[in-house]
């Protein structure tokens, strides 16, 4: 996608709900070498094996959920059984940063807790709150920041998702006052 990427803070997040690229139907925790390659580029072990990266997807799916609709009791509920299953008690680091415990010593819980202590620490409140979304495209929900003033941004690029979506509401409203007409 075209958009810059989200500031340093949130990084984790966005690389992270973005290994899967919905429109184009890659995944990068799909096979084994191209998950151990991301984890690689990141510093993390390699956990590749298929548990493990079924628990990749699954906790990606449920970040990229609430990015979707932050509102949602089921999005939030998933949110918080996520870090339940994560994390311990938050702590709080000599430099002032929350920091989550771990629950256990699992690779994947590592992993997963590195985005959700950036979602939580910089994606909740402060000026970040609402910038990092999901592409408005159900097909799509690529993971961006949205840098607009307004911060009303709904896709991940205009020329891709914006266009399809305004070609889709322009044909059903021509097509609804064609059969109107007709």
């Amino acid at each position: 996608m075209r958009r810059n990427p989200a500031p340093a803070e949130l990084e984790p997040v966005e690389a992270f709900c973005n290994t899967a690229t919905l429109l184009h139907g890659g995944d990068e925790f799909a096979r084994p070498e191209t998950a151990g390659a991301w984890l690689r580029a990141r510093g993390y072990p390699q956990a590749v094996a298929p548990p493990e990266r079924a628990a990749l997807m699954k906790a990606r799916d449920t970040v990229r959920a609430f990015l979707v609709e932050r509102t949602s009791p089921e999005a939030l509920d998933a949110l918080n059984r996520l870090i339940r299953s994560v994390a311990g008690a938050p702590a709080v680091r000599p430099d002032g940063t929350l920091a989550l415990r771990p629950a256990g010593d699992e690779p994947v819980a590592e992993i997963v807790r590195t985005v959700l202590e950036a979602l939580l620490r910089d994606g909740l409140t402060g000026r970040h709150a609402t910038r990092l979304k999901a592409c408005a495209a159900p097909e799509c929900r690529w993971v961006f920041y949205d840098r607009a003033p307004s911060s009303n941004g709904q896709w991940c690029d205009m020329n891709v998702c914006g266009a399809r979506h305004k070609m889709r509401a322009y044909r059903a409203r021509t097509g609804a006052a064609a059969r109107r007409d007709g």
